[in-house]
């Protein structure tokens, strides 16, 4: 069996992988049911869902490295998890399972509103769990992978035109960029992430483009798409909303966020009054934290 999976692994591997270039890591998030947990306690057999840029849908086992993570989970969980990559080995981490809050009544059809599942609001303080994406070159990338470094993230829509909404998001954000890489002896440990909501329409190809309307240093600054669930979790902890405004069109409002070197939320923005002088000095004071 074992050399089964392995020729299946060389079958389906991808001719692009995402990297991680801090650890040389090759990372993927991915989603899947539980089929079985082995009695070693260091691994499980996930039924899961195609893994974007790297292999079709399977049911096979996984090595585990925390263990800690494997507690509360059964056969029939539905988990996200992220697959790492690394030379000639591989596990998963950042287990979560999605089936731990209550079935939740379904949104009327066409609503355009997207129910997953229940997260308990955060505040100035606390840490933000790990939430995986992927970016305008087709990267994988984690929140977890931020740990030591300040970070803010906004939400945003390509399509959106309003000019004190997502444009104003996206050029605060540029600016913000620019008075950090302008400073003298600043600190270069910051990351700015623009989540899209809108995971039909914006592929990375379609954030790519859109990107190019700002002066972007990729190395600070990734737009990111994902999975639906990781996008209204991450919105549902600060109070993100999206959805249809009955007319075919979407509605939203505005959340940007702080988060510390450390992994903990500093500040949170509900509106659009925020400027990059603000931001700037957030993330400088994001950047020191211990």
């Amino acid at each position: 069996m074992k050399l089964a999976f392995a020729l299946l692994l060389i079958v389906v591997a991808p001719l692009c992988r995402a990297q991680d270039a801090a650890t040389n890591r090759q990372i993927y998030p991915a989603r899947g049911v539980i089929k079985e947990i082995p009695a070693d306690g260091r691994s499980l057999v996930i039924q899961h869902d195609p893994i974007t840029n790297y292999m079709q849908a399977m049911t096979m086992p996984f090595d585990v490295k925390d263990t800690n993570e494997l507690r509360g989970l059964q056969p029939g969980d539905t988990i996200g998890f992220q697959l790492v990559i690394a030379g000639a080995d591989a596990w998963i981490e950042h287990l979560t399972n999605l089936d731990v809050a209550p079935a939740l009544p379904q949104a009327p059809a066409g609503s355009g509103f997207h129910i997953i599942r229940d997260v308990d609001p955060l505040s100035v303080g606390e840490s933000l769990p790990g939430y995986h994406f992927t970016n305008q070159f087709g990267n994988a990338i984690t929140t977890k992978q931020f740990i030591g470094q300040a970070f803010a993230f906004t939400f945003f829509f390509t399509r959106c035109p309003y000019p004190t909404f997502c444009p104003l998001m996206s050029a605060n954000f540029e600016a913000t960029q620019q008075k950090l890489l302008a400073l003298p002896n600043a600190p270069t440990n910051w990351q700015l992430i623009s989540i899209s909501f809108d995971t039909t329409n914006d592929t990375p190809a379609e954030l790519k483009a859109y990107s190019r309307r700002y002066e972007v240093h990729p190395e600070h600054w990734n737009f990111v798409t994902g999975d639906l669930t990781e996008i209204n979790a991450i919105g549902d902890q600060f109070g993100q909303y999206f959805g249809s405004d009955g007319s075919g069109g979407v509605t939203h409002n505005l959340r940007t966020v702080v988060i510390d070197s450390t992994g903990r939320v500093q500040k949170i923005y509900t509106d659009n009054k925020w400027t990059p002088d603000q931001l700037t000095d957030e993330i400088l004071k994001a950047c020191r934290a211990k």
